[in-house]
């Protein structure tokens, strides 16, 4: 396999990840594959490649340990990148390189793993200058963002501890996360190893005497290392009269701010500083030592708490998630929590028996077996099998387009495009953006999310036309759509919550329509009712109303229809009125009510008019169904007598009429 690391620093500098990088890098090299190193120098310019070592330009930031800040963006270099001609690429950091990694990654079409060292959020402090609560939690906001964003490009996530994996997948981080301790050349780290003249030079150096102990510090001085809390420890430590001395390995930001504060507090016999040294000369430091300190809290795995046990050396160190497994109370080191703790636990380690001492010794080494590179390098190789797996069929999001309420995503899978929409909100929830990787099973799911999007594009353009309830768009995309119920909701809540649907809206609209029509309650709790309005929602509207606007409507409706009917009697033109009152939902005590606001003066000048025309219609008709005279009439009568006439003006009129062709009576 051709494995490409990507790195801002590499040796000659030493810290925990350069560690990681090499142990990895050799052991890899082991086991037959070929690794490539991808770093920074501090060059403007150069470009260099050597030794399958290729360096970016970039520039060295003095104030964070001689970091090079370089640019994602290498031409030249990607060249080189090109021709190495990778199986995969993996990113040891978020920044420069890593980003350019991302860049190689994405270009050259290669799965990327990511390995996160550094928890950031702990590192806020350097841009925090006026330790501002505000500005703290707005970094951390954008570590969190950032890192997000870094995870969604990868097929595979490397945690060196259980306490890391924990923090991304806090930070809502969905790739896959491998716990793989960072391991070590632990050969490298065996006393026996070390040249005793060697030794006793790095012990003179200090000044120790032959009955002193030296426990000793390997690292970067910066802040979040805590190194004051351990220098405060040693001024119990010189107080309790206790033979140790502090011997402190490597430079950063805080070396002059450490060594003012000891000699303030007057331990420049006691603690020594020797300054940063090359990476093959620190396990002669932790030879030359009796025990190891640190008093972080912000390691991600601790590399130095494990170089030390593997020198053979007890720890001390303040209880922290990585340290599960690691330090074991009087067995393999101590735990202290404060400066005068550490002294108190120092003091108990320095009245142990020399075979307790040896027995310490022997644990600790053992303790570490599990992080040999072998094991590491098979770790890795597993997570990069899972990752170039997952490539194989995996989606790269190459653009999100945002018009409105919809995105436009376009993916590529190897060569081929793929295209598919879903709503803006639904896309920015699952944080889709250019560069991110989703597996084809996610991709499907996608497709689902296309299906609401395309249902609620429809249901807008219906809505366009007329406002529609709830219960309608339902039925609409219920039958016009392939979406499930579930998907359906989903579309109706989008649409309720951007107001193109709202039941409540539409009823107090609709109210005063059909209002506008006169139309009576009853009538009008049916529509709505039809419509799939709630009774509840449909009453409280028209409980707005003013009490008496239902009679007036009634009124007015009643007036409008009085002029339609006639010819007939005024009993049964009022009949008519009352029918068409309750037709228009008006209930019977408001009809009753509006009969009694109709004037029917000019119906009672009608009425005989209208019974002598009703009459020959009726003469018309029964004629030829009766053989005399006697018997038509009656008929007619009656006829007229169910129409409402009165009886009195029936007999009157149908008497005094002249029926033509008469029939004659059987006499």
């Amino acid at each position: 396999m051709r494995i490409g690391m990507f790195g801002d620093s590499y040796l000659p500098d030493v810290n925990g990840v350069v560690t990681s990088i090499v142990t990895l890098k050799r052991a890899l090299e082991n086991d037959g594959h070929d690794v490539f190193i991808i770093t920074t120098h501090p060059s403007l310019i150069h470009t260099s490649y050597e030794d399958r070592i290729l360096r970016l330009p970039g520039i060295e930031v003095k104030q964070m340990y001689g970091y090079v800040a370089t640019s994602p963006l290498h031409f030249k270099a990607f060249g080189i990148v090109k021709e190495m001609k990778l199986d995969i690429i993996h990113v040891h950091t978020e920044f420069g390189a890593g980003l350019f990694g991302h860049f190689c990654g994405k270009m050259l079409k290669l799965p990327i793993v990511s390995t996160y060292h550094t928890t950031y959020e702990d590192y806020t402090h350097y841009v925090n200058v006026f330790n501002s609560k505000t500005v703290d939690a707005i970094a951390k906001k954008s570590i969190e963002r950032i890192s997000r964003l870094y995870g969604a490009s990868c097929e595979a996530i490397i945690a060196p501890s259980q306490k890391t994996k924990d923090m991304l997948i806090r930070y809502n981080i969905q790739r896959p996360i491998f716990v793989v301790p960072t391991g070590l050349d632990l050969e490298r780290f065996d006393p026996h190893l070390s040249d005793s003249v060697r030794l006793k030079e790095i012990r003179d150096q200090v000044g120790v005497k032959e009955h002193e102990k030296i426990i000793l510090f390997v690292g970067r001085l910066a802040k979040e290392k805590s190194i004051d809390f351990v220098i405060d420890g040693f001024r119990y430590i010189k107080e309790m009269e206790l033979p140790v001395k502090f011997l402190i390995v490597g430079g950063g930001p805080e070396m002059d701010a450490l060594v003012e504060k000891t000699e303030t507090l007057g331990l420049g016999d006691t603690i020594v500083f020797v300054g940063k040294k090359p990476a093959d000369q620190v396990p002669a430091y932790y030879h030359a030592s009796d025990a190891f300190v640190s008093a972080s809290l912000t390691e991600t795995q601790g590399m130095t708490y494990i170089e030390a046990l593997a020198s053979q050396l007890p720890v001390f160190a303040r209880p922290d998630e990585v340290l599960t497994g690691l330090i074991e109370e009087g067995k393999t080191g101590y735990f202290f929590r404060s400066p005068q703790e550490f002294a108190q636990r120092v003091q108990q380690w320095l009245a142990v028996d020399e075979p307790v001492r040896i027995q310490m010794r022997m644990d600790a080494r053992r303790q570490v077996d599990v992080y040999d590179m072998r094991t590491f390098a098979k770790a890795v190789i597993s997570v990069y099998q899972n990752a170039i797996s997952r490539y194989a069929n995996t989606y790269r999001i190459e653009s999100v387009t945002m018009k409105d309420e919809l995105a436009e995503i376009t993916a590529i899978n190897r060569t081929e495009k793929f295209t598919l929409m879903m709503l803006s909100d639904v896309c920015i929830a699952k944080e889709l953006v250019k560069g991110k990787m989703v597996s084809e099973k996610t991709w499907d799911q996608y497709r689902d999310e296309e299906k609401v999007a395309k249902a609620y594009q429809a249901a807008i353009r219906k809505l366009a036309v007329k406002d529609r309830t709830k219960k309608e768009m339902f039925d609409f995309l219920n039958e016009n759509t392939d979406c499930t119920l579930v998907q359906i909701n989903a579309v109706l809540n989008h649409l309720g919550e951007r107001g193109y649907i709202d039941d409540g809206r539409y009823t107090h609209s609709m109210i005063l329509n059909l209002r506008a029509l006169l139309m009576g309650k009853s009538r009008i709790i049916k529509t709505l009712k039809d419509k799939g309005i709630d009774e509840n929602l449909i009453t409280e509207a028209l409980a707005l109303e003013s009490a008496d606007a239902e009679l007036n409507l009634a009124i007015r409706w009643a007036e409008k229809v009085q002029p339609t009917i006639g010819g007939r009697s005024l009993i049964a033109k009022k009949q008519k009125i009352r029918q068409k009152l309750l037709h228009q939902g008006f209930d019977l005590s408001t009809t009753d009510q509006a009969m009694t606001f109709l004037s029917f003066e000019d119906e009672l000048v009608q009425e005989k008019q209208n019974l002598f025309r009703a009459a020959l219609k009726a003469a018309n008709r029964l004629r030829r169904r009766f053989s005399s005279q006697k018997e038509l009439r009656l008929a007619i009568k009656k006829a007229l007598a169910s129409q409402g006439f009165k009886f009195s003006d029936i007999n009157e009129v149908v008497e005094e009429m002249e029926l033509e062709h008469e029939p004659k009576d059987s006499e």
